[in-house]
């Protein structure tokens, strides 16, 4: 169960992490954190509006920097200056000295892969500013491409039973183990916990989302971004389980392509 639940993966440099990180995304509290934290959970993504995660991040960071990934995210990124300006403000909102992975924000959309965003983003790799760099991004054939010819260290990718398309587009691409892969939007936000018209069979629950995703050789790490405590310990318990069985991977793709319509 220890090889399913942690991973060392090539752009955290060394550092064992637990295969599902926190984002704030839908709202947990500083309470939900602090249980994130308690049952092992130690990467982070880090926006500048992170309010809950200020205070017990803060206190992690400054007790075992050594065992705590923070992932620090570009929301815009067209432009070098402003690639560079927001890592600075990144590591200056969390007093730190370095970023584990600073990664560009939906490539494509917000921001940007350009020759001048390349060159800041390797000049803060360089500089020890930031130790890995990446992006986030939905376009498929553009992502396999990164994966197989870019300075990228990891790779934000959606990838779940509804959208499993990274398994044709992007995996067979990566260059051995890198780029890393961290997948998000694991419960295709939220259609894949309801039933579709027609369904009779079992719908799957967040847990499964992540399970599903972690089940993947590929994959290297998942975001989780519960709304409550509560839905934090759940999708934490469902990870006990540990990876898919052949039948359960078989019913999550069933399912996956009736939500996808």
């Amino acid at each position: 169960m220890t090889d399913w639940l942690y991973r060392t993966p090539p752009a955290f440099h060394g550092k064992k992490l637990f295969r599902l990180g926190l984002s704030s995304n839908y709202g947990i509290d500083e309470a939900g954190v602090r249980t994130a934290i308690d049952r092992g959970v130690n990467v982070f993504l880090w926006t500048m509006k992170n309010k809950s995660f200020r205070t017990p991040i803060g206190e992690i960071l400054k007790s075992r920097r050594d065992s705590v990934a923070i992932i620090g995210y570009a929301t815009l990124g067209w432009f070098g200056w402003g690639v560079r300006k927001s890592a600075e403000r990144l590591l200056k909102d969390l007093k730190v000295d370095y970023l584990d992975t600073y990664l560009l924000g939906w490539l494509g959309i917000t921001s940007s892969w350009t020759a001048t965003t390349e060159k800041e983003l390797l000049h803060l790799r360089e500089s020890g500013k930031v130790r890995a760099i990446g992006c986030s991004i939905h376009d498929r054939e553009r992502a396999g491409k990164l994966a197989a010819s870019s300075p990228l260290d990891l790779l934000m990718i959606r990838y779940n039973a509804a959208h499993p398309g990274a398994e044709r587009d992007i995996f067979p691409h990566r260059r051995a183990d890198s780029p890393t892969i961290l997948a998000y939007t694991a419960t295709r936000w939220g259609k894949l916990l309801k039933r579709p018209s027609g369904w009779d069979g079992p719908v799957m629950t967040a847990g499964d989302c992540y399970r599903f995703q972690l089940s993947s050789p590929h994959v290297d790490l998942a975001l989780t971004g519960p709304a409550s405590r509560a839905e934090l310990e759940q999708n934490l318990d469902a990870l006990q389980k540990g990876p898919l069985t052949p039948e359960e991977s078989q019913w999550m793709r069933e399912f996956g392509k009736k939500v996808h319509g």
